[in-house]
């Protein structure tokens, strides 16, 4: 509906889709995933009798509508060969692709155990056939990193890339590699931050001595030790050795300048410009596989190891003792990697994962721009909405740092305030500016009861049990519902006699079209309606008495937050878990995930279950997993 604002994607009429989509949306998650596993006889008990009724009459032959032969499945899914298929049909599904109205309906049984039997024939992908770490595209630093980067490299934290342009978005994350273009303005931001930072390196006595910290024992050495202090700022810089030619280059752009009779500070600068303008400083540059490695696939070097496990967790460039395990080969050793994770993880530069990771996968990044209505709402003000954005950060880092469950994102009974945001909370006890931990009232457990991701899925004026619902159905069970269709009327808010919000949407919802995705989601939503638009606690909306009451599909009753958080905690610990791990390892790689990646989530889940769930033990099997180490040639056309 028109509350979770998205363009509609047309595709051509695909009617298995369109079947398909009411069969997917309408089951339980744990069906939906395969958790009620069928044997495989079901595929032929099940499966095929449906494509026969429902779809081969339109998907069948040279002219199958939208491509899509099923015939070519009777005989069996073909799940190794063809998991992209089903990966195909599933995303047209997630384009809303409806039965046309004069089309035979498969019931609502059938559509259960079609959809039960061809998830089960997924789950059967053997993830030891093949071998598919990916590829990464040459990325450049997003601002983020660059800032960082600078930092750490000059210590001068300048804040220069707050001027550049903003970075493009892509699969949720502002670091993917695919979105991360070079607008010209960017580029003479690039050069203008190189002069700068020089400049500033040359003013700054202790920040030149970092950068250039070898000194001449006499004359004769001046030009020796001018060489290798550039060429060890430029291997910092660039994140790896420099090629003789390299070395050259950069000597001859330095000799060049003092022979031109430039002071010596001018032509430090010149020489710090030039490395800061150089495409290996400004870009993550990864090697291709060479013709004679085996399979297209190579193993990472040591360097380009480091920088990817320091920019996924400190958003930065390695330190002094990854170059040192990159040169010395060390770091590729399973106990040394998961040693530095830990390390890494404990180091007050791991904050980047709360600014970077958590602020975009729980959009904690958009509560500075939500501005709810003052005359609603007079209690809010800039300093509750800092509290609030904080107290989940605060919640993000103590587990990273206290190296905790990840699933008390979902159930955590404590949390963090400060007695602002204490007293919108009516929790007593609490003075000050500064955080504490205390425990909730038994109404709120977990992000999903955080003011800051209540207030996030409001609207302005009132809640909004549908952008409610959506969130926790992308964020939380990466089951994000498909597009509203076109030309839904806005839903009339404000006039308490047309009924309270539950009945209203109600009313709204009585076109079965919109009904199949908003059950779920709307009733996730209201599982969270005692809580007002900024995220107080409420028993009326206006005049009435608030119903946070709901069913989930599958016949999973609740009666409000607290209920339902124990429900998605106890029944959805996997559709969390695996969530959570494609987000993490999406972040980490810089690219969108694909078909074969989803042994590694798979195998990340396992980890997960196996370690209590603690958050390290993620990082680790992301760190040491194929896609994140090993290197695959670019596919053929």
């Amino acid at each position: 509906m028109r509350e979770m604002a998205s363009p509609y994607l047309s595709s051509p009429p695909v009617c298995f889709v369109a079947l398909l989509a009411a069969s997917l949306l309408a089951l339980p998650p744990s069906q939906s995933r395969g958790e009620d596993a069928l044997s495989r006889d079901h595929y032929g008990e099940q499966v095929v009798p449906f494509l026969n009724s429902y779809c081969i009459d339109c998907h069948s032959g040279d002219s199958a509508e939208g491509g899509v032969a099923l015939d070519l499945l009777i005989d069996s899914p073909n799940v190794q060969r063809d998991y992209e298929l089903w990966e195909k049909i599933i995303r047209l599904v997630e384009e809303h692709q409806m039965p046309p109205a004069d089309e035979l309906q498969p019931t609502a049984d059938e559509i259960v155990n079609v959809t039960a039997a061809i998830e089960t024939e997924l789950a059967t992908f053997d993830c030891t056939v093949a071998r598919h770490p990916g590829r990464v595209t040459i990325r450049r630093l997003n601002k983020a990193e660059y800032d960082n980067t600078v930092r750490d490299l000059t210590g001068l934290d300048l804040h220069l890339a707050d001027g550049f342009p903003s970075d493009d978005v892509g699969n949720g994350f502002d670091n993917i590699a695919d979105v991360l273009t070079i607008p010209p303005i960017l580029l003479e931001k690039y050069l203008d931050a190189a002069v700068t930072i020089a400049s500033q390196l040359s003013e700054n006595e202790d920040a030149k001595k970092r950068a250039f910290p070898h000194e001449p024992a006499n004359p004769e050495q001046r030009v020796e030790v001018a060489r290798r202090n550039a060429r060890q700022f430029a291997q910092r810089a660039y994140r790896r050795p420099l090629s003789q030619e390299e070395d050259d280059r950069l000597f001859q752009i330095m000799r060049d300048a003092y022979e031109s009779g430039s002071p010596l500070d001018e032509v430090f600068e010149t020489v710090v410009t030039a490395v800061l303008v150089n495409p290996n400083f400004l870009f993550r540059v990864e090697q291709d596989p060479d013709v004679e490695d085996l399979d297209g696939i190579r193993e990472l070097s040591g360097y380009e190891l480091a920088s990817r496990l320091s920019y996924f967790l400190w958003s930065s460039m390695p330190d002094q003792r990854l170059f040192d395990l990159a040169a010395s080969g060390e770091l590729r050793n399973q106990e040394t990697l998961r040693s530095e994770v830990d390390r890494m993880l404990a180091d007050p530069k791991s904050r980047a994962l709360v600014d970077n990771f958590a602020g975009q996968w729980l959009q904690l990044r958009d509560v500075a721009r939500l501005n709810p209505d003052p005359d609603l709402f007079p209690e809010f003000d800039g300093e509750l909405r800092s509290a609030m954005r904080r107290e989940t950060e605060i919640l993000f880092e103590t587990i990273v740092k206290e190296d905790r469950s990840v699933l008390e994102f979902l159930e955590a009974d404590y949390t963090f305030v400060n007695q602002r945001l204490a007293r919108h909370y009516g929790i007593s006890n609490v003075s000050g500016d500064q955080f504490q931990r205390v425990t909730l009232p038994d109404r709120r457990r977990g992000v999903l009861t955080h003011a800051s991701i209540l207030m996030l899925t409001s609207n302005p004026t009132r809640t909004s049990p549908v952008k409610r619902g959506k969130w926790i159905l992308d964020n939380i069970l990466d089951e994000p519902p498909p597009p509203p269709p076109p030309n839904v009327p806005e839903l009339e808010a404000g006039d308490e006699t047309l009924g309270s919000l539950r009945e209203k949407m109600e009313q709204h919802r009585a076109n079965e079209a919109c009904a199949v995705c908003h059950r779920k989601m709307d009733a996730l939503g209201f599982g969270l309606e005692n809580f007002n638009a900024i995220g107080g606690w409420r028993d009326l909306d206006g005049r009435y008495t608030i119903d946070a009451s709901g069913e989930l599909p599958g016949g999973k009753s609740f009666a409000g937050a607290s209920e339902l958080i124990g429900i998605l905690a106890a029944e959805k610990r996997d559709a969390f878990c695996r969530c959570l791990a494609g987000k993490l390892l999406t972040y980490a790689l810089g690219r969108g995930l694909d078909s074969y990646d989803r042994c590694v989530v798979k195998d990340a889940v396992k980890t997960l279950a196996e370690n209590d769930y603690r958050f390290s033990s993620l990082v680790a099997a992301i760190v040491s997993s194929d896609p994140f180490t090993l290197r695959e040639a670019r596919s053929e056309p």
